[in-house]
């Protein structure tokens, strides 16, 4: 691996996301911690970290980036429908860590998981500060899928999904989009594109284009609440 920063264990600061390898696409250092702090300041600067065990920490800002604007998104006409027959109850943060370890499963393509068990512990953290969120979808009171992310300023940060019945992943995103809308919040990041996320209405952004996105939304530490507890989403207006 090409040599990549150390981080300071005694600063948050991290180098310019400009300066980012190419190949591996977007790594731009290794080291320091996962705690709240520095994880605030890696996100107010577009970058997350990304690891798997065994590795030390690595913090990543990938060009090109993968976005959804929310003001251009709209669901599918399969998708509205599944929404409409109230297959799924929509919660936000009612069961945050069983989210996040639900994320954390080995996928059917892999074995490996970058979800560790110290990315649960500090995304919890995260989540117990108001920072990170839930979108959960729930099927005869059992979680069978949803989405946690990042929430600050004007911007929210997707993490991941997960699954186990089909659609639920994609209304819980829906959810999330309906509700950064009636929040004035303009972009959800997605990090790296993938067909799932095109599938929703992601599309890519240069670095320099997403970082412009960041100095407009995120010019103070405000905490949006995107609320705590039970929301139903089964209107279907859209």
């Amino acid at each position: 691996m090409t040599s990549i920063p150390i981080l300071d264990n005694h600063s948050y600061e991290f180098p310019p996301i400009s300066t980012a390898l190419d190949e591996p696409n977007g790594l731009l250092a290794a080291g320091g911690d996962l705690s709240v702090d520095r994880l605030k300041e890696a996100y107010r600067h577009g970058i997350f970290p990304w690891f798997e065990d065994g590795q030390p920490i690595l913090w990543w800002s990938p060009d090109p980036r993968c976005v959804v604007f929310c003001e251009h998104f709209k669901p599918s006409r399969s998708l509205k429908k599944t929404i409409n027959k109230g297959i799924f109850e929509v919660r936000i943060d009612s069961s945050f860590r069983e989210v996040i370890e639900a994320c954390s499963m080995p996928r059917t393509y892999s074995e490996d998981t970058w979800i560790t068990d110290d990315m649960i512990t500090a995304y919890c953290r995260l989540h117990h500060q108001g920072y990170a969120h839930s979108f959960e979808c729930w099927h005869e009171d059992k979680l069978v899928g949803g989405l946690y992310g990042v929430s600050l300023g004007s911007f929210f940060f997707g993490e991941s999904m997960f699954s186990t019945m089909s659609n639920a992943s994609k209304v819980a995103f829906v959810a999330l989009v309906n509700r950064c809308k009636s929040l004035n919040i303009p972009v959800i990041d997605c990090q790296v594109t993938n067909d799932h996320l095109l599938s929703l209405g992601a599309e890519e952004i240069d670095r320099e284009n997403f970082q412009e996105l960041l100095e407009s939304n995120l010019q103070d530490d405000v905490v949006i609440d995107l609320h705590r507890g039970k929301w139903s989403d089964k209107t279907g207006a859209y």
